[in-house]
Protein backbone atom coordinates (compact mmCIF):
# COMPACT_ATOMS: atom_id res chain seq x y z
CA UNK A 1 0.00 0.00 0.00
CA UNK A 2 1.42 3.36 -1.05
CA UNK A 3 0.81 6.32 1.25
CA UNK A 4 -0.79 9.36 -0.30
CA UNK A 5 1.60 12.28 -0.56
CA UNK A 6 0.53 15.24 1.55
CA UNK A 7 0.73 18.78 0.24
CA UNK A 8 1.54 21.24 2.99
CA UNK A 9 0.92 24.99 2.67
CA UNK A 10 4.02 27.12 1.98
CA UNK A 11 3.44 29.06 5.20
CA UNK A 12 3.54 25.82 7.22
CA UNK A 13 6.80 24.84 5.49
CA UNK A 14 8.38 28.25 6.19
CA UNK A 15 7.28 28.13 9.82
CA UNK A 16 8.67 24.61 10.22
CA UNK A 17 12.04 25.64 8.75
CA UNK A 18 12.15 28.76 10.95
CA UNK A 19 11.35 26.64 14.01
CA UNK A 20 14.09 24.15 13.12
CA UNK A 21 16.65 26.92 12.65
CA UNK A 22 15.73 28.79 15.82
CA UNK A 23 15.48 25.73 18.11
CA UNK A 24 19.10 24.99 18.95
CA UNK A 25 18.16 22.85 21.96
CA UNK A 26 15.78 20.53 20.07
CA UNK A 27 16.64 17.87 17.52
CA UNK A 28 15.14 17.82 14.04
CA UNK A 29 13.55 14.50 14.91
CA UNK A 30 11.79 16.05 17.90
CA UNK A 31 10.61 19.05 15.86
CA UNK A 32 9.36 16.86 12.99
CA UNK A 33 7.52 14.59 15.41
CA UNK A 34 5.89 17.57 17.18
CA UNK A 35 4.71 18.94 13.83
CA UNK A 36 3.41 15.57 12.71
CA UNK A 37 5.69 15.31 9.68
CA UNK A 38 8.40 12.89 8.63
CA UNK A 39 11.99 13.79 9.50
CA UNK A 40 13.13 13.60 5.87
CA UNK A 41 10.31 15.94 4.84
CA UNK A 42 11.62 18.57 7.25
CA UNK A 43 15.19 18.02 6.06
CA UNK A 44 14.09 18.46 2.44
CA UNK A 45 12.32 21.73 3.29
CA UNK A 46 15.46 23.00 5.03
CA UNK A 47 17.60 22.08 2.00
CA UNK A 48 15.14 23.75 -0.39
CA UNK A 49 15.06 26.89 1.74
CA UNK A 50 18.86 27.02 1.84
CA UNK A 51 19.07 26.60 -1.96
CA UNK A 52 16.42 29.29 -2.45
CA UNK A 53 18.34 31.67 -0.16
CA UNK A 54 21.54 31.08 -2.14
CA UNK A 55 19.73 31.85 -5.40
CA UNK A 56 18.37 35.09 -3.96
CA UNK A 57 21.70 36.09 -2.41
CA UNK A 58 23.60 35.45 -5.61
CA UNK A 59 24.86 32.07 -4.57
CA UNK A 60 27.51 30.35 -6.61
CA UNK A 61 26.27 29.09 -9.96
CA UNK A 62 28.26 26.10 -11.17
CA UNK A 63 27.27 26.76 -14.79
CA UNK A 64 29.14 30.09 -14.90
CA UNK A 65 32.59 30.23 -16.46
CA UNK A 66 35.43 31.94 -14.58
CA UNK A 67 35.23 34.86 -17.03
CA UNK A 68 31.50 35.26 -16.34
CA UNK A 69 32.10 35.11 -12.59
CA UNK A 70 34.78 37.82 -12.90
CA UNK A 71 32.47 40.00 -14.99
CA UNK A 72 29.65 39.53 -12.49
CA UNK A 73 31.99 40.54 -9.67
CA UNK A 74 33.12 43.62 -11.64
CA UNK A 75 29.54 44.59 -12.46
CA UNK A 76 28.48 44.26 -8.83
CA UNK A 77 31.35 46.55 -7.75
CA UNK A 78 30.43 49.05 -10.45
CA UNK A 79 26.77 48.90 -9.44
CA UNK A 80 27.68 49.59 -5.80
CA UNK A 81 29.86 52.54 -6.85
CA UNK A 82 27.09 53.97 -9.04
CA UNK A 83 24.57 53.66 -6.22
CA UNK A 84 26.96 55.54 -3.96
CA UNK A 85 27.43 58.24 -6.62
CA UNK A 86 23.65 58.54 -6.99
CA UNK A 87 23.25 58.95 -3.24
CA UNK A 88 25.87 61.71 -3.17
CA UNK A 89 24.17 63.51 -6.08
CA UNK A 90 20.77 63.17 -4.44
CA UNK A 91 22.09 64.72 -1.22
CA UNK A 92 23.84 67.51 -3.14
CA UNK A 93 20.68 68.31 -5.07
CA UNK A 94 18.68 68.47 -1.84
CA UNK A 95 21.32 70.73 -0.26
CA UNK A 96 21.38 73.17 -3.20
CA UNK A 97 17.58 73.16 -3.38
CA UNK A 98 17.46 74.29 0.26
CA UNK A 99 20.07 76.99 -0.40
CA UNK A 100 18.17 78.50 -3.31
CA UNK A 101 14.92 78.81 -1.34
CA UNK A 102 16.47 80.94 1.41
Amino acid sequence: MVAKRKNYPEEFKRDAVDLARSSKDRTLTDIARSLGIHLETLRNWIREDKARAQDVDGGSDASMTPAEKNELKRLRRENARLKEDNEILRKAAAYFARETTR
